[in-house]
């Protein structure tokens, strides 16, 4: 049972046992395509975008699905597979050459391979002494070749854990135009609080101060690095002329899951943790394709960038 506001009344959304257990499975098997189209394909590039499209998500919300379910990125997940089972064909009697190896499990190069493999074993595999890592670390020799023979897959999804007490709330949002300013390198400094105060004395002077205060991105910085990663503050307005820096937007009308937080960063972080890995696959919704919100309870950053007033809002859609 969740809540849902459209608008300003508040109404109870019953979603049925069925329904939620349906999506559960849903979201398992999504995630087990992509683990079989990983394995199926190791030797190969494995980009982000063509694992999202074979398990039916878009690129920025399979990431998080598949961390939260799996309990690593897709790139560290499939580093993890390529170097298990190249230490399973350096365990074969007779091993073939590093650079067969190199190739075999899909890293670009034998360099490549080498520096991957030295980080995660300490040692380089030109260097590697099999029989003496074995006499050292038998037990997980063989969990490792023993993993690297099984198919990997998720059984079920993690335990229902919510121990900040997130509760959702469903809300039916209306379409919507945003005034915006683009923050490029937001992690570097105080450039995305200067752009917040850029954006409220424009407001201010246009009366629009009051709107809905918006924070969003199309980036993930988990994906992309944070040199490349843009940052949208923005607030609600329909009657304004773009102008300068000052940019302008229109959502379409969304569904949106909602937990609103008091706290600081790391409470916002759990939250969306929360989100994707507990409350998500149990909830007969699925990520829309749209970035996910911050959206702020008064005006941004009114409290200062250690304590947050705002409500996380997730566009979802019917599985």
């Amino acid at each position: 049972m969740v809540l849902v506001q459209p608008g300003k009344a508040c109404q109870i959304l019953r979603i049925s046992e069925r329904t939620r257990s349906a999506t559960a499975l849903t979201y398992v098997q999504r995630v087990n395509l992509a683990i079989d189209h990983i394995v199926g394909h190791l030797g190969e590039p494995l980009r982000l975008r063509e694992l999202a499209r074979v398990a039916m998500l878009s690129p920025f919300h399979f990431h998080r699905v598949f961390q939260a379910l799996i309990g690593s990125t897709p790139a560290e997940f499939v580093l993890r597979l390529r170097l298990e089972k190249a230490l399973g064909l350096l365990y074969l009697p007779r091993p073939p050459s590093l650079t067969a190896i190199a190739l075999a499990c899909g890293f670009s190069s034998s360099s490549d391979f080498s520096r991957s493999f030295k980080r995660r074993f300490g040692i380089a595999p030109s260097a590697f002494d099999l029989e003496a890592w074995r006499r050292s670390h038998g037990a997980e020799l063989s969990a490792i070749v023993e993993q690297a023979a099984a198919h990997p897959h998720v059984e079920r999804l993690p335990p229902r854990h919510n121990p900040d007490s997130f509760r959702v709330r469903i809300r039916e949002l209306p379409a919507r135009t945003v005034a915006y300013i683009r923050v490029d390198r937001p992690y570097q400094g105080d450039r995305a609080m200067k752009a917040v105060g850029r954006l409220l004395a424009w407001a201010e002077r246009n009366g629009l101060a009051n709107g809905q205060w918006l924070g969003y991105q199309w980036d993930n910085p988990e994906i992309t690095s944070l040199e490349d990663c843009q940052y949208y503050v923005a607030v609600t307005a329909e009657r304004f002329t773009p102008r300068g820096e000052v940019g302008r937007y229109r959502f379409p009308p969304m569904t949106v899951a909602e937990v609103t937080i008091r706290g600081g960063l790391d409470l916002e972080l759990r939250a969306l943790q929360w989100f994707y890995g507990s409350w998500l696959p149990r909830s007969g919704f699925v990520p829309d394709d749209q970035p996910a919100f911050e959206a702020w309870i008064g005006r941004p950053l009114a409290h200062g960038t250690a304590y947050f007033e705002l409500a996380v809002q997730l566009p979802i859609r019917r599985a």
